[in-house]
């Protein structure tokens, strides 16, 4: 056989048996590549969860999880990952300046992050070896609400140094000055240097969170740290950001800020916040609905399906973003403090919401390589390639098992882009064909135990919207449109049913839809329910979400956890078209 023949052979062998370990739930074949779950907002007793470290591990592991983060509080604890105060510890293991809290003293988050938070981490990895965790905190934003961070490196060293430096709750002082592999530490948190007095401005602490992003940004460039990421948690709980003493929310701006100052670290916001077994499904705000259903609080009438109103209004803050071209991407978590049916609000994590994430098999033995070495992969997938995966934007989030599998494909001509992707066509299309994969569960995590939930259902997807909009380029801080949160040109374009899709030979239900002339730069996203439209109190007549609080107000008696998993819905990240 000659030699090319027998490459070609290899090659074949090789890609085919990569293909069938690198299978999605639906079956499909995905070569070099697969698609994994997981959740990055999470809590244990280091903090303010209710539940030991490990506890909460086994439950990532439990509820079919292929990766996930710790990401706790910064500021300070008194206890460890086990409920053990750190003071009675012998001898003492507390390092920095000396704080207290509940009759004991606290230890500072840069070191327990670092000293014991991440050996725990290590010894997940080994106990749960098939699976990804990473390491991640909870940043308390300067100026603003919370954000899950987290950093991929050899050790804890950075995320330490980050949380020290930039956490709005550490006023710890004892290591500014020290030299360190990520330079100089020195205090930007919202306050003031020297006496950690909190900046009267909102504006300068605002800068200080701008600087904690460029900050991770430089250490990504300089490849000081192997990857990492900056997500913004339940955006809409603390209302918009206030300009005087007290910290509030975020505007679009801020986003468009961050995400100007470090591209490739600051990509996206959790559209879905955890507590989903909230009263109000998620952001914990009292919400209250007049006669007309018009739903208000400090966070814009709570969820939308379980969704945050940046995301769920269709020509929104989400859909202003993507009008710019912006990659910014959504993901959803479990913010798992305590489950509900132990005082909490709380699904375990996985067991409700599930970021999904295209992971690209593209290192060997943790070391990068060209794609013409491509028959090399070692279907190992890595910390880092999961973090590529996620700021790609090849991402979907759901509730309850929804689905488990979506693909979402542009095509014309020989270009093709998948989500968080770019068609550029370099000219108007004629016909540009846009393809829908999807699978659902036979059952999802829904159990009727009588008290919290009375029954469940199989989950079925009853329809899904096509949203699109028009991308009409980047917007500067020069510009007055900078401050401006909607995008007139965004709407659903089209609904499909079970009528629309059919079968494919793996189980996929598959959609097709052409649209024969594009002449404009165009985003597409998708999102859709497990409801038919004019569902009382939980979509209108064309099928978009109402407030949740509309169930809570007319139909109290509906348990909070049931209401949820009545209630799925799911969401896609956008394809770019580009036609000039």
């Amino acid at each position: 056989m000659k030699r090319s023949m027998k490459n070609a052979v290899l090659g074949t062998v090789l890609s085919a048996s990569l293909c069938l370990a690198a299978m999605g739930p639906a079956g499909a074949c995905e070569e070099n590549g697969k698609w994994m779950s997981g959740d990055f907002h999470q809590h244990t007793l280091y903090t303010d969860g209710s539940t030991t470290f490990d506890f909460v591990m086994e439950k990532n592991n439990l509820y079919g999880l292929d990766w996930w983060a710790n990401s706790e509080h910064g500021g300070s604890r008194n206890r460890d990952g086990n409920g053990t105060f750190w003071d009675t510890y012998n001898p003492n293991p507390i390092q920095g300046d000396v704080a207290s809290s509940g009759g004991h003293q606290v230890m500072w988050r840069w070191q327990s992050l670092s000293d014991y938070v991440f050996p725990d981490i290590l010894d997940t990895r080994t106990l749960y070896p098939k699976k990804r965790v990473f390491s991640g905190l909870e940043w308390n934003v300067p100026g603003h609400e919370h954000c899950s961070t987290a950093i991929v490196a050899d050790d804890a060293s950075a995320i330490s140094a980050f949380e020290y430096q930039f956490d709005k709750s550490d006023t710890d002082k004892s290591r500014t000055g020290e030299v360190t592999s990520y330079g100089t530490l020195a205090k930007q948190n919202g306050r003031d240097a020297l006496t950690q007095a909190t900046k009267p401005l909102a504006l300068d602490r605002h800068a200080d969170a701008v600087a904690a992003g460029t900050w991770m940004q430089d250490q990504y460039a300089a490849g000081k740290i192997d990857n990492g990421w900056i997500i913004f948690a339940h955006i809409e709980r603390a209302g918009v950001f206030k300009t005087g003493s007290s910290d509030g929310g975020y505007n679009v701006e801020h986003f468009r800020d961050f995400n100007n100052a470090a591209p490739d670290v600051c990509f996206g916001f959790e559209g879905a916040p955890g507590h989903q077994v909230n009263e109000f499904r998620g952001l914990g705000n009292t919400v209250s609905c007049d006669a007309n259903g018009v739903c208000t609080s400090g966070d814009f009438g709570g969820t939308y399906g379980g969704v945050g109103y940046y995301t769920a209004q269709v020509g929104g803050l989400w859909d202003a973003l993507l009008g710019e071209g912006r990659h910014w991407f959504n993901y959803a978590n479990s913010d798992y403090h305590a489950r509900y049916d132990n005082g909490g609000d709380d699904f375990y994590p996985g067991e409700y919401q599930k970021t999904w994430v295209y992971v690209k098999d593209t290192e060997r033995n943790g070391k990068k390589f060209w794609s013409y070495l491509k028959d090399k992969h070692d279907d190992k997938y890595t910390l880092n390639e999961i973090a590529d995966g996620l700021r790609s934007g090849n991402v979907f989030f759901a509730h309850g098992d929804l689905i488990n599998y979506l693909e979402f494909e542009a095509k014309s001509n020989n270009r093709e882009a998948s989500m968080g992707g770019e068609l550029k066509a370099h000219g108007n299309i004629r016909n540009l064909n846009l393809t829908i994969k999807f699978k659902s569960p036979k059952t999802n995590n829904c159990v009727a135990d009588g008290t919290y939930i009375t029954s469940c259902a199989a989950p079925v997807v009853d329809h899904i919207d096509l949203i699109a909009g028009e991308i009409t380029g980047k917007i500067y801080p020069s510009s007055p449109d900078y401050t401006k949160n909607t995008n007139e040109t965004t709407k659903v374009i089209a609904t499909f049913t079970s009528k629309d899709w059919k079968k494919d030979r793996d189980g996929n239900n598959v959609i097709n839809y052409k649209i024969k002339k594009l002449d404009k730069n165009t985003y597409y996203r998708l999102r859709g329910t497990n409801l038919a439209p004019n569902t009382a109190d939980e979509t209108d007549a064309a099928g978009n979400p109402l407030p949740d609080a509309l169930v809570t107000t007319n139909t109290p008696e509906i348990p909070a956890a049931e209401r949820a998993w009545n209630d799925l819905w799911f969401y896609s990240n956008p394809i770019f078209v580009y036609v000039d």
